[in-house]
């Protein structure tokens, strides 16, 4: 993609598990990403891979209207991943104004910021597969949003927030809904591939918060990252509208602890702790969409495993200093 060299990017959760990673990207293909950020965990895949050093850095809360609106008028900013957000169900669960405040005030922000300089040609906005709320069938993208809980109902409303200005505004807004997202870099070890990864590597036992039989689709940060890419080359094509993104497989917590037994060879001592709340029993996208359109996984699951031990393998002094809460 020629046409990104020099081309001035804001990625909002740019020092995040999948933010660092869209940046890595991006750099790649000679960019220049300006991260907003409140501070930056050491043990994070944006410090292991020294992306401080490629990016330019600038203190800013999404929640901050015009610290924001200053950002993207002060670096001409002319594209936006808008990925900052409160990530996790369990924060949320505990602390739901926090996440209310940031996923959808935050969205707001940025979107009015976007509006109002002429500079931005265009938003991309991660939402959610829990945006769809609770289902018992592939969820598609012309499905009614439907989160009934902090964490759930926040992204449903940062994205009918984002197709709002598409409508109203003519913003250049297209909606991301991903899968559960594994890979390199995710130290939040209430997810379930770090915390399979965090038993492997220290034999710690690994404690579910579900019975294990929940089920999720499961996509590779690094096709997440290509995902971002290819939505920015087509954007003017695709804004208005909103993609799933994810591998079209679903695996239950105890299928997934048994195929990564299998491909890394080691084995998980798990116990289940029945402790989850507001979770979702079934989540499966129906990436049909984007996948005619010519976006396809090239992570497999083997792959992605692999990977991920790898970093975590390599990272693990730093990596595993805090676990706040149980695996899914």
């Amino acid at each position: 993609m020629e046409r990104l060299i020099g081309k001035r990017i804001l990625v909002t959760g740019g020092t995040g598990f999948v933010g660092s990673h869209v940046a890595e990207a991006l750099l790649a293909k000679h960019a220049s990403v300006v991260v907003p950020y409140r501070s930056i965990d050491p043990r994070s895949y944006f410090a292991t891979a020294s992306l401080a050093q490629r990016t330019i850095l600038s203190v800013c809360d999404v929640t901050d209207a015009r610290r924001i609106f200053d950002v993207v008028t002060k670096y001409e900013i002319e594209y936006i991943f808008h990925l900052a957000a409160l990530a996790t169900v369990t924060a949320a669960y505990h602390n739901p104004l926090e996440s209310i405040v940031t996923n959808v005030v935050g969205t707001a922000n940025v979107l009015e910021a976007a509006r109002r300089f002429p500079g931005v040609k265009g938003v991309i906005v991660a939402s959610s597969d829990k945006a769809y709320g609770k289902s018992h069938k592939p969820s598609v993208e012309t499905d009614r949003l439907a989160g009934d809980h902090p964490y759930e109902a926040s992204k449903s409303s940062m994205d009918l927030l984002s197709s709002a200005y598409i409508k109203t505004y003519g913003t250049p807004v297209v909606i991301t809904r991903f899968g559960n997202i594994y890979g390199p870099g995710d130290n939040n070890y209430s997810r379930i591939v770090p915390g399979i990864m965090q038993s492997m590597v220290t034999g710690m036992p690994l404690e579910l918060r579900s019975d294990g039989t929940y089920m999720r689709d499961y996509v590779y940060v690094g096709d997440v990252a290509r995902a971002y890419l290819f939505m920015l080359e087509h954007l003017e094509e695709f804004k208005g509208e909103a993609f799933n993104i994810s591998t079209g497989v679903s695996l239950s917590v105890l299928q997934l602890i048994k195929k990564s037994e299998k491909i890394l060879k080691k084995k998980i001592n798990y116990r289940f702790m029945r402790t989850a709340k507001n979770e979702i029993p079934y989540q499966h996208l129906d990436c049909t969409k984007i996948t005619k359109l010519g976006w396809r996984p090239t992570y497999t699951l083997e792959k992605g495993l692999r990977l991920s031990y790898r970093w975590y393998t390599k990272h693990n002094r730093n990596c595993f200093g805090i676990h706040p809460s149980k695996p899914f």
